[in-house]
C-alpha cells in the first residue's frame, strides 16, 4: 500500500506516484497507438491517443494504487472488426502495453548504467528515481502479462488458443476477473503471502539485472 509510505517515506511517495501515473498512461497510449496503426481509429476518436492522465486514469484503479499497491487505468476501446487479421492484430494490441513498459524500463536502465559510471554515489537522487522508474515499469509489464482476464496477458493467450480451443478461451474470459479478484483479496489480507509477489518477483529481478545489472 503506497499510503503506508506516508509520512515517514513521503519522498519515496513523491517519486512513485508520478512514475505510476506516467507509466500507466504510456501503457494505455501504446494500446491505442498500435490499434490505430493497424487500422482501428476507435481509441483516437475517444481521445485516448494522448498521455494526458485525465484521459486514461480510472478512479477505482487509482484508489487501488494508493490502498493496495497496484491498480489500473481505463481500458482503451478497440474494435477488432477494423483489423485485417482480428485475432493476430488483437494480440499485437494487447502486447503493446507491456512492451511499452519494458521499453521505458530499458531506456531508464541504459541511462542508469551511464549515470552510475559518472556518479560514484548510489544515493544520488537521479539514480534513485531511475531505479524506481525501472522497477515500476517492469512490474507493470509482468503484472499485465499474467494470463488472467482482464489483463493483457489474457488477451494474448486467449487469442492464441481460441483457434484450437475456443471453449477454454471463453472460460478464461468469464472466470478470469473472479480469479484476479480472489488473488487481489488474498494479497490485501495477507501482504506477507502475496501470490503476485511469488509469481512476479523472479521476472522483475531478471529484467532489473538485464537492463541495469541490478
Amino acid at each position: 500500500m503506497l499510503l503506508r509510505l506516508f509520512p515517514e517515506h513521503v519522498d519515496v511517495l513523491i517519486i512513485l506516484l508520478p512514475t505510476l501515473v506516467f507509466s500507466l498512461c504510456f501503457h494505455e497510449f501504446a494500446h491505442g497507438y498500435i490499434a490505430y496503426k493497424l487500422g482501428d481509429t476507435t481509441a483516437a476518436k475517444n481521445g485516448r491517443l494522448t498521455l494526458n492522465p485525465l484521459a486514461h486514469l480510472d478512479p477505482i484503479g487509482s484508489l487501488m494504487i494508493l490502498f493496495v499497491g497496484f491498480g489500473w487505468a481505463k481500458p482503451v476501446p478497440v474494435n477488432p472488426a477494423n483489423f485485417s487479421n482480428p485475432r493476430i492484430d488483437m494480440i499485437k494490441v494487447a502486447f503493446a502495453g507491456p512492451a511499452s513498459n519494458l521499453i521505458l524500463a530499458f531506456i531508464a536502465g541504459t541511462i542508469l548504467r551511464l549515470t552510475i559510471i559518472t556518479i560514484s554515489s548510489h544515493n544520488n537522487l537521479l539514480i534513485i528515481i531511475l531505479q524506481y522508474f525501472m522497477w515500476v515499469n517492469i512490474a507493470l509489464a509482468v503484472f499485465n502479462m499474467l494470463p488472467v482476464a482482464p489483463l493483457d496477458g489474457s488477451q494474448i493467450f486467449e487469442n492464441m488458443i481460441a483457434k484450437n480451443n475456443p471453449e477454454l478461451a471463453w472460460k478464461m474470459q468469464i472466470y478470469g476477473p473472479k480469479v484476479l479478484m480472489v488473488l487481489i483479496i488474498i494479497s490485501f489480507i495477507s501482504p506477507k503471502f502475496s501470490i503476485f509477489s511469488i509469481i512476479m518477483n523472479p521476472f522483475i529481478k531478471l529484467f532489473m539485472y538485464l537492463f541495469a545489472g541490478l
